[in-house]
């Protein structure tokens, strides 16, 4: 046991604060890659520095290389439960492969792993990190908790890939020495999962939740009503889940997920440093809701389950008081479930609703939102009802030009992109793919890699670009193993796009440093597709 860790009392704090100031020193002398260091470097594909989503600066260092062992340990920051959350995280990830206990005591050390909230670069903000690996031992350093998680996944990939199995293997488990500074590009970096056109267990969205987090997304969208099925439990509106939840595309016996359950994934997913976006899609696609009540229809006759495709059929009565007294009580009940800042509120394809009728609409469900003590964010249609400038916008066109996305980043909104035929991940891959659809085109890994979310539409800024999304519909998508057909290896490219900097931005680099999470995925058992544009270890 290292004599740190047997100290008590003041001698115990004075050998911490020794060994915090030490380390702190280290970063200072050189280990870290100061403002006027050395010029930025990609990664090298030839290496094992093969990470993704890549990181702002590296600098390696040849012939140096650090090695876990039996003894190694993790230190977290003393005194901080967010650091020693992740420490435990780290160890849960570690333990299965290597065999090893790698127990999570509070403190700092030369040897083993260290994860500091102390003397990370200014540079690193909110969710960056400064990770530095030497002959002794590992040290991410952070200013928050998120950012220490930010560090642990680029982690893992400096590792040898069979790290991610979940029985024990044969070493070594040997880190190539270097530094790597590093810290988001945009705010939002995001995934969604439609777990309305098919119910998807709360074992499924935590196995997602699992797998995104791995390339830095920190936020999930839950698309939680459709036409097709309701899926979250609503007491004050019963039968939307007890009928509306009963079916799903094909006439499958869909499911729901009750407050606890849903308040689990929020928390499950909160672990993982990501927050959940639930969106309730209003006032179209809302065939499952009408099907529960009459009295939502304007004619006050409920019109059977749905179990196709289609799209823009249905729609809330504008006209009707009991419409804005439903929205009232679900909004309210699922804003007092979700501790993010933001509700969805959908606004798509609402084709059986007139423009002034929408628009009649939105004026009076955006008060009710902020009224819940949340922000809007909606498909883009929703903006010609010139929500205020703090909501958010969601892009999913296909076409660059886009003046109302323009005009509502005048009056301050900042924009989410999504372009389907960019980063819809449920678009087939190519005429083959057996699953997904083609409405936007065929996109295969290239397709998603290869555009730039801050010119990407013409006229509007990189400063109003709040973030990027990776939408994923379930039309077609029925079990975990089709999700991450359709997701892997495109999700990646896209969490590349939100994090790195564009100077970064290179397909033939990429490729290469795609290819190396294949293993990864092969040793944690994910359905990727072995797309011909990348060149696959075997």
């Amino acid at each position: 046991m290292p004599r740190h860790v047997e100290r008590t009392g003041s001698a115990r704090r004075r050998g911490l604060g020794r060994a915090l100031a030490a380390l702190l020193l280290l970063g200072a002398a050189g280990t870290a890659v100061p403002a006027r260091a050395a010029p930025e470097t990609s990664l090298p594909h030839n290496s094992s520095h093969r990470i993704v989503p890549a990181p702002v600066k590296v600098a390696p260092k040849p012939g140096v290389a650090y090695t876990l062992s039996a003894d190694t340990r993790i230190h977290t920051h003393p005194g901080s439960r967010e650091a020693k959350k992740v420490g435990e995280y780290l160890a849960d990830v570690l333990r299965p492969s290597t065999g090893y206990r790698l127990p999570v005591t509070p403190g700092a050390s030369w040897r083993g792993i260290s994860l500091l909230l102390v003397g990370a670069d200014h540079r690193v903000g909110k969710e960056g990190y400064q990770l530095d690996v030497t002959r002794r031992g590992v040290v991410i350093r952070a200013k928050t908790a998120a950012g220490l998680f930010a560090g642990v996944q680029t982690f893992r990939q400096l590792l040898p890939a069979k790290v991610e199995a979940k029985t024990k293997q044969r070493g070594p488990w040997t880190v190539p020495g270097g530094s790597v500074l590093d810290y988001p590009r945009y705010e939002h970096r995001g995934a969604m999962l439609d777990v309305a056109r098919h119910f998807f267990s709360v074992d499924e969205v935590k196995r997602y939740i699992d797998q995104i987090a791995q390339y830095k997304v920190n936020r999930l969208h839950l698309h939680l009503t459709d036409d097709q099925g309701w899926r979250l439990e609503i007491k004050s509106w019963p039968r939307l889940t007890t009928h509306g939840g009963s079916t799903e595309v094909g006439g499958g016996a869909g499911g729901y997920y009750t407050q606890a359950q849903y308040k689990e994934l929020v928390a499950y997913a909160a672990s993982r440093h990501i927050t959940v976006i639930p969106e309730i899609d209003l006032p179209g696609h809302t065939n499952a809701a009408l099907s529960s009540y009459a009295e939502l229809n304007c004619d006050g006759v409920a019109p059977p389950l749905y179990t196709g495709i289609e799209v823009g059929f249905s729609s809330l009565c504008i006209d009707k008081d009991i419409t804005y007294k439903f929205v009232d009580d679900v909004l309210r009940e699922v804003a007092a479930l979700t501790p993010g800042e933001y509700l969805h509120i959908g606004g798509d394809e609402a084709h059986q609703t007139s423009d002034p009728d929408f628009i009649k609409f939105m004026n009076k469900v955006l008060p009710l939102v902020a009224k819940h003590g949340k922000t809007a964010s909606g498909w883009h249609e929703f903006v010609k009802a010139t929500p205020p400038a703090s909501t958010v916008p969601q892009f999913w066109g296909t076409k660059t030009v886009a003046p109302d996305m323009v005009a509502a980043a005048q009056r301050g909104s900042e924009i989410v992109l999504s372009p389907a035929s960019k980063a819809y991940l449920d678009m087939k891959y190519d005429a083959n793919t057996p699953l997904g659809l083609s409405w936007a085109g065929f996109t295969d890994v290239q397709d998603a890699y290869d555009w730039n979310p801050g010119a990407y539409i013409q006229d509007l800024p990189e400063s109003a670009v709040r973030g990027v999304e990776a939408p994923l519909w379930t039309e077609t998508l029925t079990k975990s193993a089709d999700v991450e057909y359709m997701a892997f290896p495109r999700l990646p490219a896209i969490a590349e796009l939100a994090w790195s900097p564009w100077h970064t931005h290179d397909w033939e680099k990429f490729k290469h440093r795609l290819a190396a999470q294949g293993p990864r995925w092969q040793a944690q058992g994910v359905n990727f597709y072995p797309s011909p544009q990348v060149p696959w270890q075997k």
